[in-house]
């Protein structure tokens, strides 16, 4: 059986995150039209090459509970889930840890790194279908939570204007000690000042955007 993934398919590729990838929109408080969201700007710039799928979560954290929610939204428990729903994956993308600044979840940089390493060793150790390949990673730290006048947004996310700010540096050095793909989607974005934690219209198209070269040479297409 496993012979049957050496053959030429489309490449599939999960997104895996939280509201960024769900697509939250501040502004309205409702969900950004479907082909605005990154992943699925990513897949209409790649086209028909590659097969991505969205798989966001609100207030989705790397590794960690929220007893404050109904979902489950630790992402280290619902990842095997999505690995294996999806499967076969060619490429597995995420994008997670701005929940974690929150400072009842932890708040700091660092330890959503850890988080993001426990998601990448699952990713790795997971029993795929058919014997499947395990899939690439490329792991993204999202762009950092700013300032905001909304009260809710300011004290859920206290201080995290600060720690938010190195999770793109604890990342990196994760992603080159584990030997996956790397992405800062701050260099592209900016998150939205109506609540200071998601983003816009043109700031989520922008890592979809941003992205296509990553992807392009980590599938070799």
């Amino acid at each position: 059986m496993a012979e049957c993934w050496e053959v030429d398919y489309v490449k599939n590729i999960l997104c895996y995150g939280d509201s960024l990838t769900w697509g939250y929109n501040a502004e309205a408080l409702s969900r950004h039209p479907f082909e605005v969201r990154w992943p699925n700007v990513l897949q209409a710039e790649i086209g028909n090459a590659v097969h991505v799928i969205e798989d966001g979560l609100n207030g989705r954290t790397t590794a960690f509970d929220d007893q404050l929610v109904a979902e489950d939204r630790n992402g280290a428990r619902t990842l095997p889930t999505s690995l294996a729903t999806h499967s076969p994956l060619d490429l597995v993308i995420i994008m997670l840890g701005a929940n974690d600044m929150k400072p009842w979840i932890h708040g700091r940089a660092y330890v959503a790194a850890n988080g993001m390493a426990r998601l990448i060793n699952i990713v790795r150790g997971h029993a795929y279908f058919f014997n499947a390949p395990v899939p690439k990673i490329i792991i993204v730290s999202p762009p950092a939570v700013s300032r905001t006048d909304n009260v809710e947004f300011s004290e859920y996310f206290e201080g995290a204007n600060v720690s938010s700010t190195n999770l793109a540096k604890a990342y990196a050095q994760y992603a080159q000690q584990l030997g996956v793909g790397f992405f800062d989607a701050g260099t592209v974005a900016t998150t939205t000042p109506v609540d200071g934690v998601h983003l816009d219209a043109e700031n989520t198209r922008a890592i979809g955007k941003a992205l296509v070269p990553l992807v392009k040479q980590t599938l070799g297409i």
